[in-house]
């Protein structure tokens, strides 16, 4: 029976096509700047989101830092989201990598706006560190999307203070589908930008960082010092463009099935999920029945061939994906339904 993933968007496998045209990519050596077909994809990547460059690197986690990098220097603070996925979920490698500090930005919707980035600038004292970055998410680690006026809020905040902005868009392609507008719309409020590949987006590996060419040109010295220079890449980067040419375009199917997935849930006794929270793909949950085992009941999915995260202080994440049908989400909600039934 096939093992239905809702882990993450990152468990998504290649399509049929992607294998063909791995397969028969021309390549060359990326490190000189020979490979024909990542800088098809770069080409691609900086034309889409308005900018006039990219580089193609290996992860999502190395685009982040690569930005951070670029943007700041030593003993620098950077203002970011307090549950942002470079605050959280990056080892603290901006510390180590760049030598910065976090000023975190703390609020009930994880948003980040202009009265939020005059409050967090550093004042010039001699007892402060220099703001060097302020770093924007948008879908945000909590599936929801930041409006067009909210990222122009705290974007002109930051330029009233000569601050570069940077934009982890890892779900660039989900939030812009849940605005109905182009991924240039929202990346107009940065100056540089990153995008994963390798999630709803199906490339097995890769994200894309975007920015002007001097920023892109020092990007890419960097990721050669972290040991990112791929040599011939171009057999990942021909997925790559198949991501942004065709599974961008598909990325609503997924925000359906995550809709119709939260609904179903929705509807289970002990189950509490905020319908209005559900933007993109990812749908959060709690189990309130009394004395909820949830290692019993992941466990219990497992067995019945659903792959869960761990609930994190209670709360379940489910994330829709290529990979997922409506008939497995009926399977998966009729699995959770039975559970539930049999423990009340």
């Amino acid at each position: 029976m096939k093992m239905i993933d809702l882990r993450s968007d990152t468990v998504t496998q290649p399509t049929e096509e992607m294998r063909q045209a791995m397969s028969s990519a021309v390549v060359g050596d990326d490190v000189y700047e020979d490979d024909p077909t990542v800088a098809r994809l770069q080409e691609k990547a900086a034309e889409i989101t308005g900018f006039e460059d990219a580089l193609f690197v290996p992860s999502g986690t190395m685009a982040n830092q690569l930005a951070i990098m670029t943007h700041t220097k030593r003993g620098d603070e950077i203002i970011l989201g307090y549950n942002s996925h470079i605050a959280v979920h990056e080892v603290g490698a901006a510390a180590i990598l760049s030598n910065v500090s976090y000023r975190t930005v703390r609020n009930s919707d994880d948003t980040i706006s202009g009265r939020d980035v005059e409050e967090a600038v550093r004042a010039s004292d001699i007892h402060y560190p220099d703001t060097g970055l302020l770093c924007l998410e948008n879908a945000l680690s909590n599936g929801t999307v930041v409006s067009l006026e909210k990222m122009k809020d705290a974007y002109t905040a930051a330029k009233r203070h000569g601050l570069p902005v940077f934009l982890d868009g890892a779900r660039l392609f989900n939030a812009a589908e849940y605005l109905k507008v182009s991924p240039k719309e929202i990346t107009r409020y940065c100056d540089s930008a990153m995008f994963c590949l390798s999630k709803g987006l199906c490339s097995p590996v890769g994200s894309m960082l975007c920015g002007d060419t001097v920023f892109i040109k020092k990007a890419r010295k960097y990721r050669k010092l972290l040991g990112g220079g791929m040599r011939q890449a171009g057999i990942l980067a021909a997925c790559g463009l198949i991501s942004l040419e065709k599974m961008t375009k598909r990325l609503y199917v997924d925000h359906e099935n995550a809709q119709y997935l939260a609904d179903k849930l929705a509807a289970l006794p002990y189950i509490s999920l905020d319908r209005e929270a559900v933007h993109i793909n990812i749908i959060f949950f709690k189990v309130t029945q009394p004395d909820f085992d949830h290692d019993r009941f992941a466990e219990h999915l497992r067995k019945n061939n659903i792959k869960i995260n761990g609930a994190d202080n209670g709360m379940y994440r489910f994330v829709t994906h290529n990979n997922i049908s409506r008939n497995d989400i009926d399977y998966v909600v009729d699995v959770v339904k039975s559970y539930i039934n049999e423990v009340n």
